[in-house]
């Protein structure tokens, strides 16, 4: 059994066990988080939402709270001397999908 899940404006596949990194919640490392935008369940009978799929969540526990390797953002114009350049480095949390309710 599979579900689609919408978070932090993207989608995942998750089935049980996955681990899977999304942008960061307001959770605490160890608990659990309770995604409730399923847009779709599959398995031996699937059912796609309208848009979510009512009464459908996914339990995942939260492994741990993270940022990701710093990438630089450089920006430049040609011949007009104007260089800019900046790093960026982006929360996740990273969460192991523990039950898919439909």
């Amino acid at each position: 059994m599979y579900a689609v899940i919408k978070t932090g404006g993207k989608q995942f596949r998750v089935e049980e066990g996955t681990e899977i990194f999304v942008e960061k919640l307001d959770v605490e490392a160890g608990d659990t988080y309770t995604f409730d935008e399923i847009l779709m369940i599959g398995g031996e009978k699937t059912l796609i939402g309208t848009p979510v799929v009512p009464g459908a969540k996914v339990i995942a526990k939260v492994i741990k709270q993270g940022r990701g390797k710093k990438i630089i953002v450089f920006k430049y114009k040609v011949r007009k001397k104007y260089r800019k350049k900046q790093g960026h480095r982006q929360s996740y949390t990273k969460l192991v999908v523990e039950q898919i309710v439909a």
